[in-house]
């Protein structure tokens, strides 16, 4: 078995093992596929013997000159049987139908909640080298594939299975010559089939990934759309979109020929095989070798033989499409994750707010390392305040603090604690963040500001709202702090979508707080009083204020200048001035 079909077995296996805890499940609807395959295989037998006995009962009232009828004792108790016999064989298949669903929606549901969760323990870094709508593509997109699939392709190819071996046995009871004669196309079917599905498997996961590829850009426009409009690259884009559903659509095209083409080829063979099948047939007949009801249940057991061989041709390509979309979900479910927390974390409650950079490593791949050799040592309540220029490493900074990424060398410590050695959580319950790009969800306006603290009174939000100078905005709105808001903010300025990040701080009042260019959307007067309210609530709390704009950090207690991911220079802001360095000629040429 070559690379290929090891990696689609594992897929296979493990996707299955997926519906473990559905056995119950399973059990019967294996139950009710043998019971759908064994009526569908005793009805055409059955269905002999009862037009042979009519045939019979029509010659010979014939042959007497009698009126034939049909009554209870002459063929009704038959006849009867066999129509209850294709109530019961339906019914069969509607519980196996129904069961399957439940299954299928049963592991997609599951797979959903694992997806979920994986989401939520990997690194930044898997979202910095993902776009989002390829992650999106893989949680909905694949995710309904496989469900959709399962419900009806494997069904129907495990019934098609069951009753091809079964009608093919009963098939060589009956007449082997014709058999033969059937088999020879089967084979001609088979192995066309097997052609179509090794390359339809291809464009199936070609397919899967285009459409990763067109959601991507689709959303990252979406997003960007204001951008956009401003350079005047609507015709630009509008390209790069049509050039992405152009790549899709062409997946498309060759996916779902090779799905819908191969259906009517079997088709034909079939019909071909039954012209030749009728010829011996009808020779058998006039032989007397065959009779009228054997050889119209022969015809039944064909039908039932080439219908599952040409659906099958159809479901083993949907398969192919459910596996490359499993194969994706699976990938994200194989990468790294974020180091597990230690089993015997260390707590604290609330940090006094002292933080320490103990000759700091990190690179975002082993062989970059970004900061070599980064300390410094904060006391509670000081302000610090961390400026450079554009990539030189302030936000990765502070991301490492928050342990969104973790360090190669080193260590980081809170209150003396090393933050290796607490949770995540617990770790950022004791910061407040307020970034420069904003982040509201759909829900209501107090809801957004109460984001940390959900079970916060009214009174605590309006109180927050305040602090941030956001309250006599919000009071505007047209149902105040029930005013529903989308999932962007996009009814509010940008200025006001800072303000509520701000007050989520206000609110959850932590010991530390990191602000990433947090006043840097509002007018300089918002600033100002921003500025003031800040400064208030930093007072005894140790806090990070990422900063391009240097005369909002003048009183800060420590500035760190950063260059390539390195400190360079680090004091206070008059000390720095006097120093003459790098600092000084950024402020002078800020102030000039």
């Amino acid at each position: 078995m070559n690379q290929t079909g090891i990696k689609r077995k594992s897929t296979v296996v493990r996707l299955f093992s997926q519906v473990k805890g559905q056995k119950v499940r399973l059990i019967a609807v294996g139950v009710s596929i043998l019971i759908y395959v064994g009526m569908s295989i005793w009805n055409p037998m059955y269905s002999a013997y009862v037009i042979d006995r009519l045939w019979q009962s029509i010659q010979q009232a014939w042959n007497s000159g009698t009126v034939f009828a049909v009554n209870w004792a002459n063929m009704g108790q038959e006849l009867f049987q066999l129509t209850f016999q294709y109530f019961f064989t339906w019914g069969f298949y509607y519980l196996q139908a129904y069961l399957m669903a439940n299954v299928a929606e049963s592991l997609n549901l599951e797979l959903r909640r694992q997806t979920a969760r994986k989401l939520n323990r990997l690194p930044l870094r898997f979202y910095d080298r993902n776009k989002a709508g390829e992650i999106l593509s893989r949680v909905t997109s694949d995710l309904d594939k496989i469900a959709e699939v399962l419900q009806t392709g494997l069904l129907k190819f495990l019934v098609a299975f069951g009753t091809v071996i079964g009608s093919l046995c009963v098939m060589f009871y009956y007449n082997a010559l014709l058999t033969g004669v059937f088999l020879v196309f089967i084979a001609i079917s088979i192995v066309i089939t097997r052609f179509v599905a090794k390359k339809n498997l291809q464009y199936a996961s070609k397919r899967q990934e285009s459409i990763g590829d067109l959601t991507g850009i689709v959303e990252e426009y979406y997003h960007g759309r204001n951008v956009i409009k401003a350079y005047n690259h609507e015709a630009e884009s509008m390209e790069q979109v049509a050039a992405a559903a152009e790549k899709n659509r062409e997946a498309n095209r060759k996916a779902d020929f090779l799905t819908n083409c191969i259906n009517p080829l079997i088709r034909l063979l079939s019909r071909i095989s039954y012209v030749v099948i009728a010829i011996i047939a009808g020779h058998a007949m006039i032989s007397g070798v065959m009779t009228i009801g054997v050889v119209q249940a022969f015809f039944q057991y064909i039908n039932q033989t080439t219908e599952p061989l040409a659906e099958a041709s159809f479901m083993i390509n949907s398969l192919q499409s459910a596996l490359a979309s499993a194969k994706r979900i699976f990938q994200v479910l194989d990468e790294e994750e974020e180091p597990a927390d230690t089993e015997a974390p260390a707590v604290l409650e609330r940090a006094q707010g002292q933080v320490e950079f103990d000759h700091v490593c990190f690179g975002y791949t082993p062989d970059r390392i970004l900061m070599k050799d980064i300390s410094f040592r904060v006391k509670p309540g000081q302000k610090i305040a961390i400026v450079g220029s554009t990539g030189a490493g302030k936000t990765t900074l502070v991301n490492l603090l928050m342990r969104f990424y973790e360090i190669n060398g080193g260590a980081i410590t809170v209150d003396g604690v090393n933050t290796a050695q607490m949770t995540r959580s617990g770790l950022r319950r004791n910061f407040g963040m307020v970034l420069q790009d904003t982040w509201l969800f759909s829900g209501t306006v107090a809801e957004n500001i109460a984001y940390g603290k959900p079970e916060a009174t009214r009174e605590e939000i309006i109180a927050a709202a305040k602090a941030a100078k956001a309250d006599a905005f919000i009071r505007t709105m047209p149902e105040g702090y029930d005013t529903m808001l989308d999932s962007d903010g996009s009814s509010l300025s940008v200025g006001q979508r800072q303000l509520l990040t701000i007050a989520r701080v206000f609110l959850c009042d932590p010991p530390m707080i990191i602000l990433d260019e947090a006043t840097s959307s509002v007018d300089t007067r918002t600033e100002a009083e921003i500025g003031k309210a800040m400064k208030r609530l930093m007072e005894g709390r140790t806090s990070f204020v990422i900063a391009h704009r240097l005369s909002t950090i003048r009183d800060a207690d420590m500035i760190l200048y950063m260059e390539h991911g390195n400190i360079i220079e680090q004091g206070t802001h008059t000390g720095l001035l006097e120093a003459g360095g790098v600092y000084a000629a950024l402020y002078n040429s800020q102030f000039a």
